[in-house]
């Protein structure tokens, strides 16, 4: 499918557009500082951020860089960094 801009897709086709070349900012999770509350996984709008294990992952391919994570984190553990292109 050929999207223009503007363009309205059907309905749960995420995961076949690779949206984090969008970013200026990347989130940074630090594990030390992580609480692991899943507040970050519950407030990214692109469920960019995922739970293996003990460990908190962040999708770059999807991460739009919003800072939501970050933002709401209750243990400062997220921080934004200028993205490098």
């Amino acid at each position: 499918m050929e999207i223009t801009i503007g363009a309205v897709v059907q309905g749960g086709t995420s995961l076949g557009y690779k949206t984090g070349t969008w970013r200026d900012e990347r989130p940074i999770l630090d594990m030390e500082q992580c609480k692991a509350c899943g507040v970050c996984v519950s407030v990214c709008p692109d469920s960019a951020v995922h739970v293996k294990g003990e460990t908190y992952i962040i999708d770059y391919d999807y991460c739009k860089g919003c800072g939501l994570c970050g933002y709401e984190c209750p243990a400062d553990a997220i921080s934004m960094v200028k993205e490098e292109k």
